[in-house]
């Protein structure tokens, strides 16, 4: 694979065969992003769990303490008359069929979140195979079908994000920009930890954070030493 030359003048400054205290990592971070746009933070956590077990599904949404850097589009299907209500609690879309209609016939996919009343779930099914790939599916676990549409529009503007395994056990969430600085990036990988440490499945055995990489868009990845957040 290419890598930049502002890659690997990062890549330098990072010790792969330690396990960084979280602080520290998040320094080394913001040295290494060096690109000439405020970079996403992401958290990258390998689990010791079999994600092909329904029993060992790890899975549900946090409010980050200072949000992610990033609004987020939010669609929401509704009946209609309930899309004002939608709309003023500061949603971006909403509709119904008609929104079905256009993101099948048209590909409109220019959200980031879908939000839906449970009543609306049986004509938000036949979108599966298009938003179920993308991670875009409304479920109750996410608090992302629900009938409090202002609640949850409100938590997704305010910061809401949603982690879940991929195919390879890792859940991987952007936790904030680089600009936000150690602190407040901190505070949000331990609300991110601490979510998932208490989503941990009864039939998890053994180790149950494997692993823990923190990353800029553009820069290398950093281990981290997240045991101490286990005790």
């Amino acid at each position: 694979m290419f890598r930049g030359k502002k890659y690997k003048e990062s890549a330098k400054l990072v010790d792969r065969t330690i396990l960084y205290d979280p602080k520290d990592a998040f320094e080394l971070l913001i040295k290494t992003a060096k690109a000439n746009f405020d970079e996403t933070v992401e958290l990258h956590l390998r689990l010791g769990v079999d994600s092909r077990h329904a029993d060992q599904q790890v899975r549900g949404a946090i409010v980050l303490p200072h949000g992610t850097g990033k609004t987020a589009r939010v669609l929401v299907f509704c009946k209609e008359e309930r899309q004002k209500e939608a709309l003023e609690a500061g949603a971006d879309y909403v509709g119904a069929e008609d929104m079905v209609q256009k993101i099948q016939q048209e590909n409109f996919l220019d959200f980031d979140v879908v939000v839906a009343t449970p009543d609306m779930m049986g004509i938000v099914g036949r979108l599966g195979r298009i938003l179920g790939p993308k991670g875009l599916m409304p479920t109750p676990k996410a608090g992302t079908v629900t009938n409090d549409i202002a609640k949850a529009v409100n938590e997704i503007k305010a910061g809401k994000i949603e982690y879940r395994l991929d195919k390879t056990n890792i859940i991987h969430c952007p936790i904030g920009k680089v600009s936000f600085g150690v602190e407040k990036l901190y505070e949000n990988y331990m609300a991110l930890l601490d979510a998932v440490i208490k989503a941990k499945p009864a039939a998890a055995k053994g180790q149950y954070i494997r692993s823990c990489v923190t990353a800029s868009t553009m820069g290398p990845g950093i281990k981290m030493n997240a045991m101490k957040q286990m005790a």
